[in-house]
């Protein structure tokens, strides 16, 4: 089913992961002012010039996606996390690092502003 928000998108998932959600949803509004909701891919997304950042929630994480490829800090940071392409995923089972996920929103918004 094709979602139209963000908000259709929260509505399949638990109780427990909406909250989760809508804490990177908050998280990335209030660290990237001018960051529109879209649906990209068919999951939650943000775009500026062009759509710099998604999110989704699946049986065991949530993964942020595309990976942070410009700065080398916030990759050695995020190392934990990444998978083999460099995407993130968060264990539903451990603590939601949102503040880490706002620095990644940001650099993401920088990495794909148009230039």
């Amino acid at each position: 089913m094709p979602y139209q928000s963000h908000e259709d998108y929260f509505a399949t998932v638990s109780a427990e992961v909406r909250i989760l959600l809508e804490r990177i949803q908050a998280e990335v509004e209030a660290r990237v002012p001018g960051a529109v909701r879209c649906i990209g891919y068919n999951i939650p997304a943000y775009r500026l010039e062009r759509t710099f950042f998604y999110f989704a929630a699946f049986k065991k994480h949530i993964g942020v996606y595309p990976p942070v490829s410009e700065d080398h800090q916030l990759i050695l940071e995020t190392a934990p996390y990444r998978g083999p392409k460099g995407n993130l995923s968060f264990p539903l089972s451990e603590p939601l690092p949102v503040e880490l996920i706002g620095r990644v929103a940001l650099a993401l918004a920088a990495q794909y502003a148009v230039r």
